[in-house]
């Protein structure tokens, strides 16, 4: 979380809507431990990471809706999620990642 505090505080004085996505569970292997996080701004730049790689596309992706709705929602990647497997998380296990607007 410390790695994007000073990129969401730089978008939003110049203006910019942000989200956090936040790795909130881990169920088997995963990329990431619960705490990671990554911050999307309204033009889709990025800080942080929540998987390594593996489903960062997939989440800006859910973080930019969380924008345009303004609500919050609780996204979910697993290996056996045909989703997960096609954007890369093929690590065997789960992962929860919270998409939340910084209003």
């Amino acid at each position: 979380m410390r790695d994007v505090l000073d990129d969401i505080e730089q978008w939003q004085s110049a203006g910019h809507r942000v989200a956090l996505a936040r790795v909130v569970a881990v169920i088997g292997s995963g990329p990431r431990e619960p705490g990671a996080a990554m911050a999307v701004n309204d033009d889709g730049e990025v800080a942080g990471s929540v998987s390594g790689g593996c489903v960062e596309g997939a989440v800006v992706a859910e973080a930019l809706e969380v924008l345009a709705c303004g609500e919050p929602r609780l996204c979910t990647f697993g290996y056996s999620d045909d989703e997960a497997f096609s954007v890369g998380l093929t690590c065997g296990g789960t992962i929860r990642i919270f998409v939340e607007p910084l209003d």
